[in-house]
């Protein structure tokens, strides 16, 4: 009996496993021993990949990125507004303790 030893993989890594499986170069416990996994772990990976291949041609994930993309430059823009302002209280505040109370240094 082989033991495995707990591993994390990369999607990329997972998905390119996957794909030479699904080739048909080799089979699954070729793979599994190639690669130090188990076979049912690959079996589980291949199951995930086909189970979600109909999202690589899903239009919705592009409109939704898109719509995260502009979300965050909204919130981006906001946040450098919000820094503009805070500096001019932080130099205003400086000048008028510098008036009150006499240079810092």
């Amino acid at each position: 009996m082989i033991i495995y030893e707990k591993k994390t993989f990369t999607p990329k890594f997972k998905a390119t496993i996957v794909v030479e499986l699904l080739r048909g170069e080799k089979d699954i416990n070729a793979l599994a021993s190639e690669h130090s996994i188990a076979p049912n772990q690959i079996r589980n990976w291949k199951k995930e990949f086909l189970e979600n291949a109909p999202l690589a041609f899903d239009n919705k994930k592009e409109k939704d990125f898109k719509e995260t993309i502009q979300s965050q430059e909204l919130e981006k823009e906001n946040l450098y507004k919000t820094i503009g302002q805070l500096t001019t209280q932080v130099d205003w505040l400086k000048k008028k303790s510098e008036q009150i109370l006499g240079p810092y240094w």
